[in-house]
């Protein structure tokens, strides 16, 4: 651009355009900008048709989704070398990051020792209380089936909840795919108002999904966004389902839902025997924040009370599939033990199908 300037004004004096002669001062500068202005409009122009044209050429190629990977390894790129820079221009562009937000290979390692570290102990009433005091724990609902413990979250007026129980009528696979089978719990939880996966990362098989559930009355209605990642560990014998709260573009706060933004859900799940045989222990370690405005006691109440309705209709709902051949979707053959490369259907994304195979 610079050299085609330089050659417009050894023409313009060539020309005589330039000499005091002719032309005053005035004159001379508003000849030149004008010259300019129109020599810069026309090769604008060129290079936006250009684009355009280029833009159009790669709608064709490629399909939406295709195009959005694409952007979102571009965003990576420059997060790589700007940090801060990058989530912010990622954020104004609408590009999901996975490489910050999914749940990683050592996050389901840890959590599966955590049921194996709390077996290990074989907690008696005097161990147990040694094992409270120096954890922070409290027990504050005990039943057949399962204990519910809970402990202060720092900085916080918040309590982190752990449940351990077991069930011997259900294999571990009914179990952990009716947890996962988002078209199935429409059906037996009557309290979801929306519930669907909007993205999934190929390489993990981590998915986010947008859950809208009723609250108690006279609460409003919550809705959460949120990742969540499961794995069958075979050599291990444990499956393992972490989730935990993200934001993400294709998925704004609204006026119709209040929405949570703090949410973590870690379950660990160990057979008595065999995936596929009745009976297994598991480990449930839940927190969030309902963004409510009542005392800590009443959101500690309906936590804590509503968390073991919750895993009864849970057990309720995985009998029901196993009782009266209900289909459900196999999530447990899509994973692949100690190896972080899933390959789910596509087809799973809009439609709201499933990936796994369908079992009674």
């Amino acid at each position: 651009m610079a050299r085609r300037v330089g050659l417009l004004l050894s023409w313009l004096q060539r020309s005589g355009v330039g000499t005091s002669e002719k032309v005053d001062s005035g004159q001379k500068k508003q000849g030149l900008l004008s010259i300019f202005a129109n020599h810069c409009s026309f090769v604008t122009g060129q290079r936006l048709r250009r684009a355009f044209q280029i833009g159009e050429l790669y709608s064709n190629l490629y399909s939406e989704r295709t195009r959005w990977t694409l952007v979102g390894s571009i965003w990576r790129r420059l997060q790589s070398k700007h940090s801060s820079s990058g989530k912010l221009m990622a954020a104004l562009a609408g590009v999901f990051l996975w490489e910050d937000e999914k749940v990683r290979d050592e996050e389901l390692h840890r959590c599966g020792l955590e049921l194996l570290s709390l077996e290990a102990k074989n907690l008696s009433a005097s161990s147990e209380k040694k094992w409270r005091v120096e954890t922070g724990w409290e027990v504050v609902m005990e039943k057949k089936n399962f204990k519910v413990w809970r402990r202060p979250i720092e900085q916080s007026h918040l309590y982190e909840y752990r449940v351990l129980g077991s069930y011997n009528d259900v294999t571990p696979r009914q179990f952990f795919n009716v947890q996962l089978d988002t078209e199935y719990r429409k059906k037996w939880d009557s309290l979801v108002l929306k519930l669907e996966v909007v993205d999934r990362d190929v390489n993990t098989g981590s998915e986010v999904v947008h859950w809208a559930t009723h609250f108690p009355y006279p609460m409003y209605s919550r809705d959460y966004v949120y990742v969540r990642r499961y794995n069958v560990d075979v050599e291990n014998n444990l499956m393992v389902l972490i989730s935990r709260a993200v934001q993400h573009p294709s998925v704004p706060e609204t006026q119709d839902y209040v929405r949570v933004h703090s949410y973590q859900s870690k379950m660990v799940i160990r057979p008595h025997t065999s995936f596929d045989e009745n009976g297994f222990d598991y480990l449930l370690t839940y927190s969030d924040n309902p963004q409510t405005a009542f005392p800590r006691y009443c959101v500690s109440w309906m936590v804590s009370s509503g968390m073991p309705d919750f895993l009864e209709k849970l057990h309720a709902a995985a009998l029901r599939a196993k009782n009266l051949d209900v289909g459900i979707y196999d999530y447990a053959s899509v994973v692949k033990s100690n190896d972080n490369k899933h390959q789910p259907s596509q087809d799973c994304l809009g439609d709201n199908s499933r990936p796994g195979q369908i079992y009674a």
